[in-house]
This record gives structure tokens, C-alpha cells and sequence, in this order.
């Protein structure tokens, strides 16, 4: 079988602000930068500490009797739990308390406080945490949008997607491996909405996924302390090595009202563009009262105006840069 292309993400040292504007952001590429200052966290967020820490808050979590989880296919269920003791079976390899099965996984990506409206924010869901965690300000302030609690069981492996702004994913305990594609591979991903069909990433069914190989896949592993940039619009795919906690930084890099204003998960594609496909599904139905071979003429000379129109290549290399994410935050 042709083996896909592997490229290891490089990794910076000793990153403050000016370097991550300077040397890191332009590339608007994944980074991971070692020595950044997280806080105390790093030392202080054990299993019993987040427990008494987090105390008896009730969290809802995803539940799934396999590792591999799926949000297109749901082959997981939702659960409340109180926190400390979500995090005592999180961190648990087998399970005396359980609700599938005693080797059953956790996952929490915590929320705001109204789920529709409000993104999650650590400071105001676990204050007692937020002391310990120190948010990189790489961005403006009032370029926050969100700083979201991630935590899951060994071995525990999250789909394929992308996010629609720039950010930050801290790896406080834990080890963890991330897999990341290039936006400019998304033809290859297999895409329904903004996750991939393609749920074995290591192993694909080519039978079902042959464009597969094509895409580039960026490999790394987050040691604790680890933060990992990932651009907006880069897919990602992340694998417990161990029991785990992180956060995630999102900030919004364009201007605040190209973003859906009823998106408290920063995953629903800018007003623009969401407007533009809107035009073009409307466009392909007009195109459906002709016969075969005029639709195939007129769909191709679409698909090379929106490429003439659209396609940006950076003169350095290869990869294809959008216009919209070239400049610097802030």
C-alpha cells in the first residue's frame, strides 16, 4: 500500500510573545512550543488535586466502550458525572463503577454555563484551576474567545476536524500524540461538515478511502508543558498516550463579525464563507435542469473560476496559503 507522506512539526524553544508573532505565526503553519511559563498546573494538577479542586461540580461527559470516538456516527453516549469523581475513572484502566463496561473511556470538553450562547472559559467553570494555569498572551485580549478544559482517559482517540480559529492547545499532564492536515489537503480528507469520514487514520480502509493517501500528515507528540498552535482551518486528530488534562486557547483572528455570533464552540465556518457555499449549493441546483453533459461542462468551468479566484501559493513553497489568514493577530 503507498504509504502517506509524514512530516514531523517543528518545535520552538523558549517562545515568548514577539517570537511567536516574528518567527512562528507567519508561517501559518503547527508549532509546538516547549518552555513556554503554563503555571503551576504542570506540577499541581494530579488526579487527587483536580479532584478536591474541581470538587463535586457536576460535568457532562462522552462515554464510549471504544477508543476510537466517532461525533458522525455517535458511537458514544452523553453522561453527568460530578467531577471529582469523572476524573477518578478517567484516570482508571479498569472501572468498578461504570456505565457500559468496566474498560469504557471518558472524554470532557467542558462548557459554558449556557451551552447555546456562552463558550466555556476555565476562570468561570473551575476558578479554583484557572489560578494555576497562566494563558499565553500571544493574542490581544479582546481577541479571547474561549479557554476550553480537555480531559481524557489512555488510549482515548478523537476524530478528525477543524476549527475555524487560531489556537493554542496547552498539554498540562499527560502525553499526547496529535496528527494534523494541511486545509489544503481537505479534498483528500473524505469531509462531511467540518470533521472526516476517515476514523482509522493510522490504518484507512482504502477499499472506501483511496484519495486518502494523498494528504500530508503532520505528526507530533505533546510532552506536559507542551503547547501545540494549530492554525485555523488545519485538521487535527489527537491520541491520549496517557491520562490527560489540556486547555485550549481560541482567539479570533479576523475581525469579530465574520464569525457566527450564535457559535459558542468557534467550529461554524465565517459568515462569508458560510454564505458563499449557501449561493453555491443554490447554484448546482440550477445547473441540475440540464442535461449531463452540460452540467459536466458548466461544473467545470466553476470549478476552475473559483480556482482562478481563490487559489493563493505561497512563493516559498508548495502549500497554499488563503489570503484571509495571512496577517498577524492583533
Amino acid at each position: 500500500m503507498e504509504l502517506q507522506e509524514k512530516i514531523a512539526v517543528p518545535i520552538f524553544t523558549e517562545v515568548d510573545r514577539e517570537v511567536f508573532l516574528k518567527e512562528v505565526y507567519p508561517g501559518r503553519g503547527p508549532a509546538v512550543l516547549r518552555g513556554v511559563d503554563l503555571g503551576p498546573c504542570v506540577e499541581r494538577w494530579t488526579v487527587e488535586y483536580l479532584g478536591m479542586k474541581g470538587g463535586e461540580r457536576e460535568v457532562k461527559i462522552h462515554v464510549s466502550t471504544v477508543t476510537q470516538m466517532d461525533f458522525l456516527h455517535k458511537n458514544f453516549v452523553y453522561k453527568t458525572l460530578p467531577f471529582n469523581e469523572f476524573v477518578r475513572r478517567a484516570s482508571e484502566a479498569k472501572h468498578s463503577d461504570f456505565f457500559l463496561c468496566e474498560d469504557e473511556s471518558y472524554y470532557l470538553r467542558s462548557l459554558g454555563e449556557d451551552v447555546r450562547k456562552e463558550p466555556a472559559e476555565l476562570s468561570k467553570q473551575f476558578p479554583d484551576l484557572a489560578e494555576d494555569f497562566h494563558i499565553p498572551r500571544f493574542f490581544e485580549s479582546d481577541q479571547f474567545f474561549s479557554s476550553v478544559f480537555r480531559i481524557s482517559s489512555r488510549g482515548l482517540q478523537l476524530w478528525t476536524h477543524y476549527d475555524v480559529m487560531d489556537n493554542l492547545l496547552a498539554q498540562v499532564t499527560g502525553r499526547k500524540r496529535v496528527v494534523l492536515y494541511s486545509p489544503q489537503d481537505a479534498l483528500h480528507l473524505y469531509l462531511n461538515g467540518d470533521k472526516s469520514e476517515v476514523l482509522d487514520i493510522d490504518a484507512p480502509d482504502m477499499k472506501l478511502f483511496p484519495e486518502f493517501v494523498k494528504a500530508r500528515r503532520y505528526d507530533c507528540v505533546l510532552e506536559p508543558g507542551d503547547l501545540l498552535f494549530i492554525p485555523a482551518l488545519w485538521f487535527h486528530n489527537t491520541l491520549a498516550l496517557h491520562f490527560g488534562v489540556g486547555v485550549n486557547i481560541f482567539w479570533r483572528h479576523l475581525s469579530a463579525d465574520s464569525y457566527d455570533k450564535k457559535d459558542p464552540y468557534g467550529n461554524k465556518d465565517p459568515v462569508a464563507a458560510a454564505r458563499a457555499l449557501q449561493t453555491l449549493e443554490r447554484g448546482l441546483h440550477a445547473l441540475d435542469e440540464l442535461p449531463a453533459e452540460y452540467r459536466d461542462f458548466y461544473g467545470r468551468r466553476m470549478v476552475q473560476r473559483i480556482q482562478k479566484r481563490t487559489y493563493c501559493h505561497s512563493p516559498d513553497s508548495e502549500t497554499t496559503i488563503p489570503r484571509s489568514l495571512s496577517n498577524k493577530p492583533g
